[in-house]
């Protein structure tokens, strides 16, 4: 470990956001004393407390485990995103205790190990677990903080052994750059986080500051088209690395992935969508470059099942279709359609979607129109507030003028269920970053027909 070998107790302040939890249950299965907070029991909460990690829902000081006020030692991992004025945060600080953010304590892990980071603003949760599973499942001693829940695995972390750790480095408040990348992907660098960056440019500036910190003798992967230097990534173009003779058989992709060396053949891909096969082209040239043996890529990447609400679907038949995802930017929800409509030609699709923001809705609202107005039947949501505080004129209503469509239309979560059974469509998404993830078992019930 080095860094934190006189440390017993860990808390963390939001211990269930998603990149926070994976670092929880790292040091937790490392035998520290790891409990947390959390304003929520989401799913991801119960779990943690299922394996052992104590997680209370109050902020207050006196709530806090004994263990954890006992000891000045203790170490505080917070997340940017919890208010200032927690009263439990405010007390640490008082007190004097070692706090770190998320980032940096991850950022000192990868220091002690070699890494494999993917960056992005679309697509690095998709590829980073991809690549997770291509080192496990061909040998490596791998350990992996993935900001989404594995389908293969049903966890954000995966730990098999301490030999190389592969991250998703996360451009959010800049949080990638304590990271000491040996090899490194950048998926996209769509402008996103506008609330954090102001300016497209600077989040430009922000991933090329991620790509200078590959050293010489590393590598850096990018998807062909950004202003970056490095192997270029892609599908059927002039690439440095590209899948080759694509073909769709069965709802699967099959391709060959040629390199700059040689031309690897007959892997084939369950995700749907173009955008999840320049992902697996992106995790094969690292897991190759990292040196996983060639001949049994083809066999791991056949095993992947993707990451939850990623593309996920939860009914699939001949007569209807049910699909979660966590799309909530117009070119994530733009790709979504085009999966869709690859799989499931001439069908009728319904997309129910959660704004994310309001700073987001408001930054992208054309877009947002553009690309929901692609479906032939929409429900909109409210928007899902998460860090912001309301702003005036920026509403679900506002943004539902924007849909050019003629069935669409405003539904609260509630009635949501039965406004989507109302529907003749045989294609359901539900697109969205907030909460809207907890409502898809009552609407999958109500779709099967169970209540």
């Amino acid at each position: 470990m080095g860094h934190y070998d006189n440390i017993r107790n860990i808390y963390f302040i939001g211990i269930g956001g998603i990149g926070m939890s994976a670092l929880a249950r790292y040091f937790h299965a490392l035998d520290y004393n790891v409990s947390g907070y959390d304003r929520s029991s989401s799913d991801l909460v119960n779990q943690l407390r299922a394996e052992g990690i104590e997680v209370i829902n109050s902020s207050k000081v006196e709530d806090l485990p004994e263990a954890i006020l006992e000891d000045k030692e203790s170490l505080i991992v917070y997340t940017p995103a919890i208010p200032k004025e927690h009263p439990q945060y405010l007390h640490f600080v008082a007190d004097s205790y070692q706090m770190e953010k998320r980032a940096e304590v991850l950022g000192k892990l990868t220091k002690g190990h070699f890494t494999l980071a993917v960056a992005g603003t679309h697509g690095k949760t998709t590829t980073s677990t991809m690549l997770a599973h291509l080192l496990k499942a061909t040998g490596a001693e791998v350990t992996a903080f993935l900001g989404g829940i594995s389908e293969n695995y049903d966890s954000n972390l995966i730990m098999s052994g301490d030999k190389v750790m592969v991250v998703e480095a996360d451009e959010f408040d800049r949080s990638f750059l304590q990271l000491a990348p040996n090899i490194a992907a950048i998926t996209s660098m769509d402008a996103d986080h506008l609330d954090i960056y102001g300016e497209d440019s600077q989040i430009k500036d922000s991933f090329r500051a991620f790509a200078a910190l590959v050293p010489e003798d590393g590598k850096l992967f990018f998807a062909n088209g950004l202003p970056l230097k490095g192997t270029s990534v892609g599908v059927e173009d002039d690439s440095d690395v590209i899948a080759q003779n694509v073909q769709i058989k069965n709802g699967r992709y099959l391709f060959d992935l040629k390199t700059q060396d040689r031309t690897y053949t007959g892997f084939s891909l369950q995700l749907p969508g173009r955008h999840n096969l320049q992902n697996a082209v992106t995790a094969l040239a690292m897991a190759l470059e990292f040196g996983a043996p060639p001949e049994l890529l083809a066999g791991a990447l056949a095993s992947f099942k993707g990451v939850q609400r990623r593309f996920s679907y939860r009914i699939r038949t001949e007569e209807l279709a049910l699909i979660d995802d966590y799309a909530h930017h117009p070119a994530e929800i733009t790709a979504v359609h085009q999966a869709i409509k690859e799989m499931h030609p001439g069908k009728k699709v319904l997309a129910v979607f959660q704004p994310h923001l309001f700073s987001r809705t408001r930054d992208f609202a054309e877009e947002f129109g553009r690309s929901l107005s692609l479906f032939d039947e929409v429900l909109l949501l409210d928007i899902y507030p998460a860090r912001e505080e309301p702003i005036e004129g920026v509403t679900s209503e506002w943004l539902l003028e924007k849909i050019e469509n003629n069935k669409k239309q405003l539904v609260q979560k509630e009635e949501l269920p039965q406004a989507i059974k109302n529907s003749d469509a045989r294609v359901v998404v539900i697109l969205g970053a907030g909460d809207i993830g907890e409502e898809v078992e009552r609407i999958k019930k109500k779709m099967a027909g169970e209540n």
